[in-house]
């Protein structure tokens, strides 16, 4: 018994010694760097495989050493059929088969083949093609083929709004477009004729499509259509010539948060880079796994993702957010969600996708007898203390959170969360009760890499060590109270540089690459990202503040409107949120939106208008409360006005990216009667 003792403790110190460990240190000595990982403070990590240059090569590369295993899986569907709900509302749900796979050397067939039928469609090497499309199979083909045969890839999301569609087309010149069926009939119909330039709509999905109801001028393909022209004999025979390095692979458009989208260049080098440094600190990762593809291959996060998998052997079945779960709003009852069937292992999410998962579990929970909800509460305050200390409970693990791993498939051994700040509470709810939870912190601009936290680190707030290919330096912000010489932590705007930084911006050469991006004395480029971080002194960074969503006030107080949101969005009432500060009246106001509560909100709202006072009274106090003892907030940054509202902020609704963040703007736009009203106007 005293050696078992002996050994834990010894283990539970290794543990201890590994959380406090350096992990990234300041090659200068001064506190505002530039930091390095410790295992690149001599050099950036530019390939993950020696020689392995380009997407092109790494593809090839996967296929040489995974030919016949399954690479790209599809789920069938059987029929689509009408459920009626319990408030009588008739919605279509759908009825699912399994997953049917292309083995590796298909997908590359398939690869081959497409390349081929662009080119004999008039596809030129270094002339720009785009891509508007759901994530699907046919999605990863298409950039798998363009990226072979240096045909730039213009990624646009598929929610943006058409004004915003026209302008990426427009921008990037592509004579070609891949697209779906489903966005044909909706969001294309009515832009494609708007698009100057545009020659070749080729689409996927089995759904027919009426060619009358599009411009005479465009020439619509099928992708089988094209797969079969790129097989024939005179084109599949025609040499071509692959791309270097330093060739464009994907222009990006960005989901548009701040105004117009702009196009992110990105070289086959920015992207391999920044994937060897995102690899590095994912452990395990190879033909073992099976990665659920769901979120928008328009986003760097899932891009990377899903290349990255790809280059290691996983295979990659598709899904979507209306067919994720059991419970998702596409499955039929009793029906079996996509996590269900595939059974993920590696998990990549946005923090809004976990917070909607913590929030369903705790749902659950409310369900269950007093006994039941109290027996969960020692288990996870019990894991909660195990993880805080660097273990596990297998013993929790089989008792209290087996059931609720099952919501995901019930086999995820690893979770990784980007694209917007994840919540210490969410982030703790996540390793209890499922699995290691990453997080992750990089830009569009920096190819999605910046840091990865360890899996093994379970503290909060902190987004991890610069990757093994980036470094990062701490400018000083002294009109925001942000400076390197902060104690206890350095502070300042952050600033990333590494082989991973983008080329720029489409269109605007010269523009703005002194504010953005610039390339030190070097030779290595940089990007502003106007993020405000600081330092721990294991190097890990922490992301403190937004230079965009800071607002002063008219006594001179400084405040951070994300700062805020992310205090309040503690609150089980609230499911999304935006502060909003006038310009013009110069005091910090708000609006909220209830999306967990929607029906309660829309109830309320046709309640005589002392009921409904009331209410709005009641969500004011609890917002007091969140912001007094969870956020820790000062008197001044405490919300005084409120506007509840029954609908939904979606991308679909053009209110939030495809990350779920806020559109300021858009909101601003949306809501500026009711802002008024919240100011006093009448």
């Amino acid at each position: 018994m005293f050696v078992i003792f002996f050994f834990s403790k010894i283990l539970l110190m290794t543990r201890k010694f590994k959380r406090t460990c350096e992990r990234a240190r300041s090659l200068s000595g001064r506190p505002e760097g530039p930091y390095r990982a410790v295992e690149s403070a001599d050099a950036l990590v530019t390939q993950d495989f020696e020689g392995v240059d380009t997407l092109d090569k790494l593809f090839v590369h996967a296929v040489k050493r995974f030919g016949q295993a399954s690479c790209l899986g599809t789920r069938e569907v059987l029929s689509e059929e009408e459920e009626k709900q319990p408030n009588g509302k008739i919605f279509k749900k759908l009825v699912l088969g399994d997953y049917s796979w292309m083995t590796y050397e298909e997908v590359n067939q398939a690869v081959e083949s497409f390349g081929s039928g662009l080119a004999a469609l008039g596809q030129q090497p270094c002339n720009t093609i785009a891509i508007f499309c759901e994530t699907r199979a046919e999605w990863m083909i298409t950039a798998q083929a363009c990226f072979r045969r240096n045909f730039p890839l213009v990624t646009l999301y598929a929610t943006l709004g058409e004004d915003a569609v026209v302008y990426g087309l427009d921008q990037c010149g592509a004579t070609h477009l891949i697209t779906s069926t489903e966005l044909l009939r909706t969001k294309l119909k009515n832009v494609l004729s708007a698009v100057s330039g545009l020659q070749h709509v080729v689409y996927a999905g089995s759904d027919e499509v009426c060619r009358a109801d599009y411009p005479q001028s465009l020439a619509m393909h099928s992708i089988q259509e094209v797969m079969e022209l790129g097989t024939k004999p005179e084109n599949l025979s025609k040499e071509y010539k692959r791309p270097t390095a330093s060739d464009l692979a994907v222009v990006m458009y960005t989901s548009g948060s701040t105004g117009k989208p702009k196009g992110v260049k990105m070289q086959h080098s920015n992207l391999i880079a920044g994937m060897a440094g995102q690899c590095q600190r994912i452990p395990g990762l190879g033909s073992q796994d099976t990665y659920i593809a769901y979120l928008p291959l328009a986003h760097v996060l899932e891009l990377t993702a899903e290349i990255s998998c790809v280059s290691h052997g996983c295979r990659l079945g598709y899904s979507s957010p209306h067919t994720l779960t059991d419970q998702s709003s596409k499955i039929k009852s009793g029906g079996k969600g996509d996590c269900s069937v595939l059974k993920p292992t590696p998990h990549a999410a946005v923090p809004e996708i976990m917070d909607r998962i913590c929030k369903n579990v705790n749902g659950k929970l409310r369900e269950m007898s007093v006994i039941q909800r109290t027996l969960f509460k020692v288990g996870y305050n019990y894991k909660l203390q195990k993880v805080s200390q660097g273990a596990d409970s297998p013993v929790c693990n089989k008792l209290f959170f087996k059931r609720v791993n099952l919501l995901l498939g019930g086999c995820v051994r690893l979770m990784l969360s980007g694209g917007a700040p994840l919540s210490a509470s969410t982030q703790r709810f996540m390793n209890v009760c499922f699995c290691p939870v990453a997080v992750g912190y990089g830009l569009t601009e920096t190819c999605g890499a910046g840091t990865i936290s360890e899996f093994s680190d379970y503290s909060t707030g902190r987004v991890g060590a610069p990757l093994i290919c980036s470094e990062i330096k701490l400018r000083d912000w002294p009109e925001g109270g942000y400076t390197s010489q902060d104690k206890p932590h350095p502070r300042g705007e952050i600033l990333i540089g590494g082989p991973n930084v983008a080329m720029g911006y489409y269109g605007s050469e010269g523009e703005e690459e002194n504010d953005n991006f610039w390339v030190d004395e070097a030779g290595q480029r940089w990007f502003c990202t106007g993020d405000v971080g600081e330092v721990h002194p294991d190097g890990c960074l922490q992301i403190v503040d937004r230079k965009k969503d800071l607002v002063k006030l008219q006594a001179g107080e400084y405040v951070s409107l994300g700062k805020i949101e992310a205090a309040l969005k503690n609150s089980p009432l609230i499911d999304n949120i935006c502060v909003y500060a006038s310009s013009v009246y110069c005091k910090l106001q708000r609006f909220l939106c209830l999306l967990l509560c929607g029906k309660m909100a829309k109830a309320f709202m046709f309640l005589c208008v002392s009921m409904y006072r009331l209410y709005i009274n009641y969500i004011l106090c609890v917002c007091v409360c969140v912001c007094g003892t969870v956020g820790k907030l000062e008197r001044f940054e405490v919300p005084q006005k409120i506007r509840l509202s029954s609908e939904a902020w979606t991308p679909e609704t053009g209110l939030v990216t495809d990350a779920f963040k806020l559109k300021r703007k858009e909101l601003k736009n949306h809501y500026i009667k009711d802002i008024e009203r919240l100011y006093g106007a009448k």
